[in-house]
């Protein structure tokens, strides 16, 4: 059965992503951060956070951390796993929560899932508007290649154990649109016996795309690199990192 993305899959996300190094992640971003001057810890808002694994991270590394999502099912999954953290639903084109933050984040390409330049300039525009003077925004997106070219063989698949017991088998095939310039990945899982269906689109974004839309939201200035050794991009890169300053400098 086809369901909308992100609802069905949200039960068997973390168990599906248990590999995903969000640590190595966090510790990328805040090393960023700390070597232009801002401070070690402070207020985050984690954005498109999901069922909150880096939302986790920039806890445990002494962040006061506000997770904001579209998906009602992800936010379930993320107040189960983080009680304690304040999580709430928005679209990360029009949200606002009426405060400012250090450091605003959106990680895992989640802003490819914006499927047009006006949207995530959007995006970037609300991020902006987040962030206290001086505040840093760090986002990853997948390039125009990388959506292209998103997995060697077009699939990926395998088992992995659900915490209350049984498994999940998932297939995950992707293909690109020409037509329309979107990687589609149709992500079947299984449980139990009983199957379902997500589609999930994404546009990729060249260094290119990005800049007059970070110029366009209000930042002041940005680094575009290579997880994770903050190199430059090449044309041959399939994921870029972003690191944009808010107006008013670095602290």
């Amino acid at each position: 059965m086809q369901q909308p993305p992100f609802t069905a899959l949200a039960a068997v996300y973390d168990a599906i992503m248990a590999d995903v190094e969000y640590d190595h992640w966090a510790d990328f971003v805040l090393t960023y951060a700390r070597d232009g001057g801002l401070p070690r810890t402070g207020r985050a808002l984690d954005l498109a956070c999901g069922t909150g694994g880096f939302t986790h991270e920039l806890q445990k590394a002494g962040w006061t951390v506000t997770g904001l999502d579209g998906s009602a099912d992800m936010l379930t999954e993320a107040r189960r796993r983080l009680p304690d953290l304040t999580f709430v639903q928005g679209d990360l084109r029009t949200f606002d929560l009426a405060q400012r933050f250090d450091l605003v984040t959106c990680v895992f390409d989640s802003l490819n899932n914006l499927l047009t330049p006006a949207d995530l300039g959007a995006a970037l525009a609300r991020a902006c508007t987040h962030l206290r003077p001086g505040g840093l925004l760090a986002f990853d997106v997948n390039t125009r290649l990388g959506v292209q070219d998103l997995w060697d063989g077009g699939a990926i698949e395998g088992l992995a154990p659900l915490p209350g017991g049984g498994e999940v088998h998932y297939h995950w095939s992707h293909h690109f649109d020409a037509a329309t310039a979107l990687g589609v990945v149709q992500a079947l899982c299984r449980v139990d016996g009983e199957e379902f269906i997500e589609v999930h689109q994404e546009r990729g974004y060249d260094p290119a795309d990005l800049e007059p839309l970070l110029a366009s939201a209000g930042f002041a200035r940005w680094d575009i690199v290579e997880y994770p050794d903050y190199a430059p991009p090449t044309a041959d890169t399939p994921r870029v990192w972003v690191f944009a300053w808010a107006t008013g400098g670095r602290p």
